[in-house]
């Protein structure tokens, strides 16, 4: 069973920067999609970014020029600089990968905004 790892959260004042990282357990083939979603206390998850095999992106209209999601190596297949940050961007964020075999998540990593 593959299994994602995120890194990289933290306590971060207002306007600073994080960037988080996502480690799997073994090589993963044939991805389709690399993603990054957030849940903030008692609110459901959310989409914070994707980016496709061809490279297309989406990204929330909250982070849109302030994230930047991008595809590393096999075994540390996306990352997520996050710039500018806000309180509202607290949440925990969790890595996610999908291709024919499914999808996988991480566990998450907490991202506090807070002065």
């Amino acid at each position: 069973q593959v299994q994602l790892v995120e890194s990289g959260g933290g306590l971060v004042q207002p306007g600073g920067s994080l960037r988080l990282s996502c480690a799997a357990s073994e090589i993963i083939f044939s991805i389709n999609a690399w993603g990054w979603y957030r849940q903030a206390p008692e609110k459901q998850r959310e989409l914070v970014a994707t980016i496709s095999k061809s490279g297309d992106t989406i990204y929330a209209d909250s982070v849109k020029g302030r994230f930047t999601i991008s595809r590393d190596n096999a075994k540390n297949p996306v990352n997520l600089q996050m710039n500018s940050l806000k309180p509202e961007d607290t949440a925990v964020y969790y890595c996610r990968l999908s291709g024919p075999w499914g999808v996988y998540w991480g566990q998450g990593t907490q991202v506090t905004v807070s002065s």
